[in-house]
């Protein structure tokens, strides 16, 4: 499977990135751990993981330390507070059994109240930096999931190593300032910063039907493609989009093999083929989650 280069990290990582959603929220245990386990024979070398993915964090803990050299592993925190994301930083570490984390992340930033208390005194970025001095964490990233403008303010403030953000041909249906990723790839190209895609495969949201969650056929919190045709399309629209290094696979494990087939498929898209896409979801009724 192709790899790209995580920005300036240096990282050679494959550009399917293996999401610790999948296996933190299927009802079934053996059949996350299972998925994990065919990623990494497939050679998928990232993980993506957070305390907030269910039981992620502790279904997947022996497997990580198993495999941690051969893997780059991407963390994140939802906590904004010095004290705060210096005690879920040390709880990470010790649930997964690995010394540092090559990636440590903000994790879904979804404010500018957010960001100030992030950057503020006593904020969770006076943890990241003394965290990457002391070698627990090497570089740090920002994620962020309903505005694409956040991501730039975010980035006049300090220099990130990696964003994560969703890069999707649903977006492109009706672009708008929240959801259109363009400026941020472009920042991303010109800064040399490295970019983890996510909701390659959203269609929408659920419709009212299946609001609830046990009316839905997957653990996605939107609906996604789930043919393979479509899927094929998704997956090579996002990664033909110049600055995404890799794709984090959606949280829906029996989705994986098809998303898998799509990367090992790989075919990059030029513009016009893009936009082709880009009208044949809109017929299947594509929408963009954000706004």
């Amino acid at each position: 499977m192709e790899k790209r280069v995580l920005g300036r990290t240096g990282y050679k990582v494959t550009f399917l990135t293996v999401g610790g959603a999948g296996p933190g929220f299927t009802p079934d245990v053996e059949e996350g751990v299972r998925a994990f386990e065919m990623a990494l024979e497939k050679g998928l070398n990232m993980v993506d993981i957070a305390p907030s993915y269910g039981e992620a964090e502790d279904r997947l803990g022996a497997l990580i330390s198993k495999h941690r050299d051969q893997i780059v592993l991407a963390e994140k925190t939802m906590e904004r507070t010095r004290e705060g994301a210096w005690r879920e930083l040390k709880q990470s570490l010790s649930k997964l059994g690995v010394e540092s984390f090559d990636v440590y992340q903000f994790h879904a930033v979804s404010s500018l109240e957010e960001l100030d208390k992030i950057f503020g005194k006593d904020g969770a970025l006076e943890a990241f930096l003394e965290a990457r001095d002391t070698g627990l964490i090497k570089y740090i990233g920002i994620t962020v999931h309903n505005d694409m403008r956040l991501v730039l303010k975010a980035l006049e403030r300090f220099d990130f190593d990696t964003v994560l953000i969703p890069v999707s041909a649903a977006s492109m249906v009706a672009p708008a300032p929240e959801n259109d990723f363009r400026p941020v790839l472009k920042a991303a190209v010109d800064r040399d910063i490295g970019v983890i895609a996510i909701k390659a495969i959203a269609k929408s949201r659920w419709l009212e039907e299946r609001k609830v969650v046990g009316d839905r056929p997957c653990t996605t919190w939107y609906e996604p493609f789930m043919e393979q045709e479509d899927i094929d399309l998704a997956v090579w629209y996002t990664l033909s989009q110049d600055g995404v290094t890799t794709y984090s696979m959606a949280a829906e494990v029996r989705l994986w093999p098809k998303i898998i087939g799509a990367g090992e498929r790989f075919r990059r898209m030029d513009g016009e083929e893009q936009a082709r896409v880009i009208e044949f979801f809109k017929s299947k009724g594509a929408k963009p989650l954000f706004p």
